[in-house]
């Protein structure tokens, strides 16, 4: 039996190579967690509250139009519920987009080496991605960013702000003057998936316009990845384009109640941005004591600098020997870094203590 011969012409390609894989490859019985960018403090106790005395109803499907959900999150953003849409996670919410716009053999474009869920979509809905490289300073390039636009027409330009995987940000005005100058039939999908340790009023101000449309959500501060559950702010129109082809029944039902209890907790949301911005200042201090630097974040993860691709790579393997996970990323020049997520005191201490040591043998090895 043949697949599609655009399946069959993807090469293999997993986006993330999963902890619980590297434990059963490696033999490790548990792993302090800094890789994914996991919220390290936990879901609000009003979500876990919730979901817990929902659980004897998992026999029902959750709501379809995730409706109480998106009257809170209207009443959040200041819009109509036609405006939001749910789904499973940033990552469907793009796939979604991707399938709206981009036909089989159009263009997309992104910067090299930031998240590659969305070039996963593109390759597997027949696109075509081009990209150019972060600015020496480890920021997506908006200007390079821009001329690829108006040279190639895309149908989709995708940035993510604050970036992952540098952490850097950029502000509205900056924002807001690349979007302007965009071809007016390229979709603009500005992935927000750490948004809420940014200022509100240093984010792009809200906008509702059929070639704007913005993804945020519930997997980061709000510490509900394993429930997978985003949204994306749009217009009426573009909701709709969605609806055509979203999974009906595909976010599920605790999922909804978790999320609603946590827009509801707003003391919890602010406890956790204040822990990760300690955990980004704690990753900031290491590097200086071990001296080197680490790059400005705006996200729950900070990028240290190991000197070089290479060794980077080898810090990386021989922390997920001692039983630590962290990720580095994968393009010039960011590929010189490691990235680790904001952990727990006791987290951060072990993640500490095996980079010294991982150092030290680099050190050793090369006198």
């Amino acid at each position: 039996m043949r697949a599609t011969r655009l399946v069959d012409a993807l090469p293999a390609s997993t986006p993330f190579v999963g902890p619980e894989r590297l434990m059963r490859e490696g033999g490790h019985r548990e792993l302090v967690r800094l890789g994914a960018n996991e919220s390290a403090f936990g879901p609000s106790p009003r979500a876990v509250e919730a979901m817990s005395a929902e659980l004897e109803r998992l026999s029902w499907y959750g709501d379809p139009d995730s409706y109480p959900l998106r009257e809170a999150l209207a009443a959040k953003h200041g819009c109509a519920v036609e405006q939001i849409v749910v789904g499973c996670g940033i990552d469907d919410l793009m796939g979604l987009a991707v399938r709206a716009f981009v036909e089989i053999g159009g263009v997309a474009i992104a910067t090299r080496g930031t998240y590659p869920t969305f070039a996963y979509h593109v390759a597997g809905y027949g696109g075509r991605l081009e990209t150019v490289p972060y600015t020496n300073e480890g920021e997506p390039d908006l200007d390079a960013l821009g001329a690829l636009a108006q040279r190639v027409r895309p149908a989709v330009v995708y940035l993510a702000n604050p970036d992952n995987p540098s952490g850097s940000f950029l502000p509205r005005e900056r924002v807001a003057r690349f979007y302007e100058a965009l071809p007016p039939d390229a979709l603009f999908l500005l992935d927000e998936a750490y948004a809420d340790f940014a200022d509100d009023d240093a984010l792009l101000e809200p906008r509702f316009e059929d070639h704007l449309v913005r993804v945020r959500t519930f997997s980061k501060a709000y510490g509900l990845a394993g429930a997978r559950i985003g949204y994306a702010l749009t217009t009426p129109r573009n909701a709709e384009r969605f609806e055509k082809i979203r999974l009906q029944y595909g976010v599920n039902r605790n999922a909804q109640v978790g999320a609603l209890a946590a827009l509801q907790d707003r003391a919890h949301l602010e406890w956790v941005v204040r822990e990760t911005a300690a955990a980004r200042d704690a990753y900031a201090a290491l590097a200086r004591e071990l001296g080197t630097t680490s790059l400005p974040s705006r996200t729950n993860f900070v990028c240290i600098d190991i000197g070089d691709a290479q060794r980077a790579t080898h810090v990386t393997q021989a922390l997920l020997q001692r039983g630590v996970w962290i990720r580095k990323p994968g393009a010039p020049p960011l590929d010189r870094y490691v990235r680790v997520s904001a952990g727990t005191a006791p987290m951060r201490e072990a993640f500490a203590q095996a980079l010294r040591e991982v150092l030290a043998e680099q050190r050793a090895a090369a006198s």
